[in-house]
């Protein structure tokens, strides 16, 4: 592996170190071209314009981790309900800056009710990481293709989603998100969570095919994050195969935490938040605590435009309709 810098820092307790990086092959575009010289003028036009956008992009990638312990203090405190979560990945992470080891974290599935936070702790992982990071979406989606890719043969098949996070991406470790995960359903002919058996093992990852490109793909690296309202749906192998965690919804004082933390990153995102102050008013997270963090995203991006149309460079508590982020019961059989 060849020694790199990214011009990225991670923050340390000491400050901030620079991050390890090499480059990592994750295909060869040698069996690439033997690929795409099977495929005759015509025949596929989807995978021809696949294997090139492959051998146009290299099959290397940066495989990153951090010099040193990066500073986790602002996740404890901004995703408190998660800390047992963020102690597993402390562990992994201090074994892995004290040794020679690519960056290594164990397949984890978060559980809890929906609107915890679960999506949001894992891109705020992703970004600790600084590895990149892809997404899919279980909840509408009953392919088996999905995760894996579909034969060529087929007709409209295309690859999987852990194929193009590593075509379109620059990073051989990406996080990769499987959201509620609980919420695939099988059509019948196809599992959905098929290829998860093989990704889920570092072993079988390394020479993982996708069933549209047919050229291995080593994704061994990829840190996965799975999330769910339950278990009672993911097959016992797929369980077998992550650390399990019970989030518990945030208490009040969590609550008011969190409702900071999303405050900060929203006012953090946009040149107007410069107009408002660092953080909110205990008025206002008294009317955030009452809802869940997926609602108050949406409550303080509301909040924001209120303030501004009222002509105030600071949220009060009207701003904030707690009550239209409370989820009714529904009513019928």
């Amino acid at each position: 592996m060849t020694a790199a810098a990214l011009p990225v820092p991670f923050a340390t307790g000491n400050g901030f170190s620079i991050p390890i990086a090499g480059f990592k092959r994750v295909y060869d575009c040698a069996d690439v071209e033997e690929a795409m010289a099977e495929v005759k003028p015509g025949q596929n036009d989807a995978l021809r314009d696949t294997y090139e956008k492959m051998l146009k992009a290299g099959g290397n990638r940066f495989s990153v981790k951090p010099s040193s312990l990066p500073a986790m203090d602002e996740l404890y405190s901004d995703l408190p309900n998660f800390a047992d979560v963020l102690d597993d990945i402390k562990r992994q992470l201090s074994l892995c800056v004290a040794s020679r080891d690519n960056l290594e974290i164990a397949p984890m599935l978060l559980l809890g009710d929906p609107g915890i936070g679960k999506t949001h702790f894992a891109r705020r992982v992703s970004r600790l990481l600084g590895t990149g990071f892809g997404f899919i979406s279980m909840s509408s989606l009953t392919a088996g293709w999905i995760i894996g890719g579909a034969s060529s043969q087929w007709k409209n098949a295309k690859p999987g989603k852990v194929f193009e996070t590593f075509l379109r991406g620059e990073y051989a470790n990406p996080v990769m998100l499987v959201d509620e995960i609980d919420k695939s359903a099988a059509d019948g002919a196809y599992d959905p969570l098929g290829a998860l058996y093989s990704l889920l093992e570092h072993d079988t990852a390394a020479e993982f095919i996708d069933e549209f490109v047919e050229v291995p793909i080593d994704a061994s690296d990829v840190v996965w994050i799975a999330t769910a309202n339950e278990a009672r749906a993911i097959p016992e192998p797929i369980l077998n195969r992550m650390n399990v965690y019970e989030i518990d919804t945030p208490d009040a004082e969590q609550s008011r935490r969190i409702a900071g933390a999303i405050y900060r990153e929203i006012r953090g995102d946009h040149d107007w938040g410069t107009r408002f102050p660092e953080a909110p008013s205990a008025a206002v997270l008294d009317r955030l605590c009452e809802v869940s963090p997926r609602e108050m995203r949406r409550l303080i991006n509301k909040a924001f435009g209120n303030a501004s149309l009222a002509g105030r460079d600071e949220l009060v508590a009207d701003d904030i309709d707690a009550r239209r982020g409370v989820r009714k019961a529904r009513i019928g059989f």
